[in-house]
């Protein structure tokens, strides 16, 4: 199992790291660090188990090797707000990415600027949809 295949997750809790090994007293200062550092479990079994709060948060429990052999485990979820407005929210960014699309704004660029927009930080929008501000 490679560090990527853990894109679009993230630590539920800021506090789970650092992480230190009950059995060898390694510490693990951050995630990136436990993947790169931990095995995956032996013998072919499966790292990962997904488990469901009872908030319907999807969490997924990832089950690692530390150094000394013993196992770790920490609880990872998804990024996404899966609320109804979380989709409410992507919805509209997919139909805003679809607009700029339609101007002939390639995407990458699209999402970057749309990206800026709810981040507030400064952005192309008006100019990129030639829109005049009164």
């Amino acid at each position: 199992m490679e560090i990527q295949d853990f894109e679009g997750l993230r630590a539920l809790l800021d506090s789970a790291f650092p992480k230190v090994c009950a059995s060898c007293g390694y510490v693990y200062i951050s995630a990136e660090q436990f993947f790169i550092e931990t095995q995956d479990m032996p013998r072919g079994r499966s790292s990962l188990r997904s488990a469901i709060e009872d908030d319907g948060l999807i969490l997924v429990e990832v089950f690692r090797n530390c150094r000394c052999g013993s196992t770790l485990m920490d609880e990872f979820g998804c990024r996404r707000d899966q609320s109804a407005a979380g989709l409410k929210r992507r919805l509209a960014f997919d139909n805003m990415l679809r607009t700029l699309e339609a101007r002939n704004i390639a995407t990458d660029a699209a999402r970057t600027e749309i990206l800026k927009l709810l981040q507030g930080q400064p952005n192309s929008l008006v100019t990129l949809l030639n829109i005049e501000l009164s």
